[in-house]
């Protein structure tokens, strides 16, 4: 990308294997401040073997992950989380019994202060940090139009508010790079729709920068500025959406078995 700012992300040939079979290979790319980066290919391309590296849940066979310069191969994903690096999953991880809010509050939870001693006592510090962690969680699920669910069992919601709640539960998180996982799977063009404009505005809204694993192509064509496209572990081929729809080598291997 001419012109661009450093990547806050840089592989450099990444590489996975389980037992002797190579998930990913060699893989190297950049992703640039308030990007949306998407990465689309066949199952098991290995796109969410990629994701799980960058997350700290999978640590490379060889290879580098470097974030704003740090390298950051061989982190715990707890730790990588708290460089600003928040993740969705494909199957949709909230807990069906508490309510919208705590689930948003158990991220916001996560990042506060006080000591366990100061919870058990229920000092005025303490109960200071639980109240602002109860009105931002609030706040954060008013701007995403939540705010009339606050109070309702995560599991009660509707499919597509679910994946909403997911994302808000992430950007709970204050993440600079957010890593979704199919965040469409399942939904019908208009709650799809829905997600595009959704994340659209938390682009702009919070200056957020996106990589994106997602098999329904009309929605990543719309959202992402760059694709990279992966084929049995390995990169072949990367650019703009345009650029990727008339390469000869991912329509034989990914765009032409569609339908």
């Amino acid at each position: 990308m001419a012109n661009s700012p450093s990547p806050i992300l840089q592989t450099i040939n990444l590489s996975k294997s389980f037992g002797g079979r190579q998930s990913l290979a060699d893989v190297s790319f950049d992703v640039h401040p308030q990007e949306c980066l998407g990465v689309i290919g066949p199952n098991g391309a290995g796109k969410t073997t990629l994701f799980n590296l960058l997350t700290g849940f999978y640590h490379p066979t060889s290879g580098s992950i470097f974030w704003q310069e740090k390298a950051i191969h061989g982190c715990s994903p707890a730790w990588i989380a708290r460089q600003g690096i928040a993740r969705t999953f494909q199957n949709i991880r909230l807990f069906k019994q508490l309510s919208v809010l705590e689930n948003v509050r158990i991220a916001y939870d996560a990042r506060l202060s006080y000591t366990p001693l100061g919870a058990l006592l229920r000092t005025p510090f303490a109960r200071q940090q639980e109240s602002g962690s109860n009105k931002a969680a609030l706040e954060l699920l008013g701007m995403l139009g939540m705010a009339d669910v606050a109070q309702q069992p995560a599991g009660s919601l509707s499919y597509g508010f679910q994946r909403r709640l997911e994302i808000a539960r992430a950007l709970a998180l204050n993440p600079k790079l957010l890593l979704l996982d199919e965040p469409v799977a399942g939904m019908n063009e208009h709650e799809m729709a829905e997600v595009l404009d959704l994340l659209r505005w938390v682009q702009r809204e919070f200056s957020s920068t996106f990589i994106l694993i997602e098999h329904h192509m009309g929605f990543v064509m719309e959202l992402c500025q760059r694709l990279l496209v992966l084929d049995f572990g390995s990169l072949i081929a990367e650019g703009s959406p345009s650029e990727i729809k008339s390469n000869q080598r991912v329509i034989e291997a990914y765009l032409g078995t569609e339908g």
